[in-house]
């Protein structure tokens, strides 16, 4: 397990609201985004990651001044994905605020993007993330995973651990693993792809998808994860009860045994 466990916020924004979806789909209205990073940030959140999940659909920037305000609003490490082409759209998003690249569904249709971020701003600033779905093991797709793209509506036949492999070996400096089939379930995280992902790379691992309770986050850390993804747990209209940050920090402390920042 990690030295130090990482908890981490993530916001699906659509315009300057923060949404919430179920397989990546359906999403329901949160509210708006720089309230929201202000509330987590206070709670004692660790890192906020920002998807314009919009951007890359519609081909344009990612929404630069709904970044900016988030940015005035969290003293944590922020990361911004969607609509990032160039170095010139990385640029942009860093001068508004951000200290991390997410790559998704551009890195796949151009690989050669996470090296030129990696050289240009350090492999530290850039992630990779991966949208991956359950499918029968193949020649092609020994995991059993394969990425997605396009807000898991393009299959691309990459299996899901060669693709994180191909990753680092690019440049990525982290990885983040986006479960299609959990995500927004609230059933827990999918452990293995988490593991075999966190095996196959020397680089940290995010889960990502299905945070339900303090202990699926504690799983995931078992499972070799770096870091988790919370979102639902903090702020989701489909909980009956949504947990204060410190509270699942508390939990993941005393009852986990788990080293957690303050």
């Amino acid at each position: 397990m990690p030295l130090t466990a990482r908890l981490i916020a993530c916001f699906d924004v659509v315009g300057d609201r923060v949404t919430k979806a179920r397989r990546f789909a359906d999403n329901i209205d949160v509210g708006d985004a720089a309230q929201i990073a202000a509330q987590v940030y206070a709670d004692g959140i660790d890192e906020v990651i920002f998807y314009d999940i919009l951007a890359s659909a519609e081909r344009r920037q990612a929404n630069l001044p709904v970044i900016e305000t988030v940015a005035a609003q969290v003293f944590v490490p922020l990361t911004v994905g969607g609509g990032i082409r160039s170095l010139e759209d990385m640029h942009a998003v860093l001068e508004a605020g951000a200290e991390k690249i997410s790559l998704d569904s551009m890195a796949v249709r151009n690989p050669e993007i996470i090296t030129q971020g990696a050289r240009e701003f350090g492999r530290q600033a850039v992630v990779q993330s991966m949208q991956v779905r359950r499918v029968p093991v193949t020649n092609a797709i020994p995991s059993g995973y394969e990425v997605m793209i396009d807000g898991a509506r393009v299959a691309t036949g990459l299996d899901a651990v060669g693709w994180a492999r191909r990753g680092e070996e690019l440049g990525a400096g982290e990885i983040v693993v986006n479960s299609i089939d959990q995500d927004g379930t609230h059933q827990g995280y999918d452990l293995a792809i988490t593991r075999a992902v966190a095996d196959a790379v020397g680089v940290p691992v995010i889960a990502s998808g299905g945070a339900g309770t303090a202990a699926h986050a504690a799983a995931a850390f078992r499972a070799g994860a770096s870091a988790a993804i919370i979102s639902s747990l903090l702020y989701s209209p489909r909980m009956e009860r949504t947990v204060p940050v410190g509270e699942v920090k508390g939990e993941l402390s005393r009852q986990h045994g788990l080293l957690v920042r303050a």
